[in-house]
């Protein structure tokens, strides 16, 4: 699958987002190594902080199927990630990142989109 057909993928499912109070709807598609595509949105919920971002129900609806950190070679984001996703976009240790931003489509490794990121390991 190519980087242009996943993100068509996280296009199609981003219409399926909740997102009433910002009206930003955000889709994500994530590519497993053996060959599944897992898809997830943003959900808002009017307690702001309670809302969730697209990648973090993506992984979330990975964990539940059996991936784990290291199962994910590429994912696709109809826009740029946040800061705490960029986290579990490392933490998931995906191999690239697509997302568009600022009319621009961008390729990313994960180390190059949260350099000096926060590494579990050094936790006691």
């Amino acid at each position: 699958m190519t980087d242009e057909e996943l993100l068509a993928r996280a296009d199609a499912i981003a219409a399926r987002a909740y997102a009433p109070y910002s009206n930003f709807n955000v889709g994500c598609a994530v590519l497993t190594r053996d060959g599944v595509v897992i898809e997830g949105v943003n959900v808002e919920n009017a307690a702001y902080p309670l809302g969730v971002c697209a990648e973090r129900t993506t992984f979330s609806r990975a964990i539940v199927q059996g991936y784990l950190p290291g199962d994910f070679t590429v994912a696709a984001i109809t826009a740029s990630p946040c800061g705490g996703c960029r986290q579990w976009l490392a933490e998931m240790r995906v191999e690239r990142v697509v997302f568009r931003n600022g009319g621009r489509l961008v390729h990313m490794t994960v180390d190059e989109l949260l350099p000096e990121q926060f590494d579990a390991g050094e936790l006691a």
